[in-house]
């Protein structure tokens, strides 16, 4: 579970600098997103964003009554105390609220720890995307039902 001292709040473009930061300590540099890009994706129609500072980032969006997970990251330091799978559930319960029946994300197949937190949050494979990332690696698709559970999860 996510101590108290690691508040998520709603991220803003303002706050991109700072997500990038985050993201450029949980990803190789060549798969980093900068200020500009996360700026962007905070501006795209019916995208959120989510953090907890210093700790971990989540950038989600929702249209046609569907959510889709741009990106999570959570800080190397940050790891193994429930950061990520916080920011999950609340950009789940964030995306319910904002009307979405299922969410969606793509992760790559060799992100173990990736893949048990997204099992955990009831994520279940719909698809694969052939040499989807840079290395070369396979992309697999995932999907979760959101309820009315996860929207009152974000009262």
């Amino acid at each position: 579970m996510i101590g108290p001292d690691k508040v998520i709040v709603p991220a803003a473009p303002v706050h991109a600098i700072m997500l990038a930061v985050i993201h450029a300590s949980a990803f190789p540099e060549n798969e980093a997103w900068g200020p500009d890009a996360m700026a962007l994706s905070l501006e795209l129609p019916g995208a959120f964003g989510l953090f907890s500072a210093g700790a971990g980032m989540i950038l989600a969006r929702v249209a046609g009554g569907e959510a889709e997970v741009l990106t999570l990251a959570v800080a190397e330091p940050a790891r193994r105390q429930g950061v990520g799978a916080a920011l999950l559930d609340a950009a789940m319960a964030e995306a319910a609220v904002r009307g979405a029946a299922a969410m969606f994300l793509e992760v790559s197949v060799g992100n173990e720890a990736a893949r048990k937190l997204y099992a955990r949050a009831g994520f279940a494979e719909v698809g694969r995307r052939a040499r989807y990332y840079a290395d070369g690696t396979d992309a697999l698709v995932l999907r979760s039902p959101l309820s009315p559970r996860d929207a009152a999860a974000a009262g």
